[in-house]
C-alpha cells in the first residue's frame, strides 16, 4: 500500500461564490497549519471549475476537514490523498463535501502517458 505524504483540499468556487471561498480559506488557514495555492477562476487539470488547492499535513487533516464540514458555507470541498498514484488519488482515496462533480480525469491519464512514454 502507498504511504499518504499529505491531502490536497481543494475548495471549489464559481463567480458568484469566489469571495465566500476567500473568507473560508483565510478563516481556515489562519486557524490551521496549511499551504494555500492559487486561487484559478477556471478549470485546471481534474478540476471542473475554479478552485483553489491547499496542502495539509496528515496531522491536522481530521481537524481542518472536521472545521470544513461546520463552516464551508454551501461550497463544495474536494480532498484526496497524495500517494504518488494520481488516479486512486483522485477517485478511490477521496473525500468530498458538498455535491460531487465529475473530474476530467483524462487530464489525469494523459499526463501519465506523457510521463512515461
Amino acid at each position: 500500500m502507498a504511504i499518504t505524504e499529505d491531502y490536497h483540499v481543494h475548495v471549489y468556487f464559481d463567480t458568484t461564490s469566489k469571495p465566500t471561498a476567500e473568507q473560508v480559506i483565510d478563516e481556515l488557514s489562519s486557524k490551521f497549519p496549511l499551504a494555500v495555492g492559487h486561487f484559478h477562476d477556471h478549470p485546471v487539470g481534474p478540476h471542473p471549475m475554479g478552485s483553489c488547492q491547499l496542502t495539509v499535513a496528515m496531522e491536522n487533516l481530521g481537524n481542518v476537514i472536521d472545521w470544513l464540514a461546520k463552516n464551508r458555507r454551501g461550497l463544495t470541498i474536494f480532498t484526496h490523498a497524495n500517494t504518488g498514484d494520481i488516479i486512486k488519488d483522485h477517485t478511490d482515496h477521496t473525500i468530498w463535501l458538498g455535491t460531487m462533480p465529475k473530474l476530467n480525469l483524462d487530464i489525469l491519464r494523459q499526463f501519465i502517458e506523457s510521463d512515461t512514454g
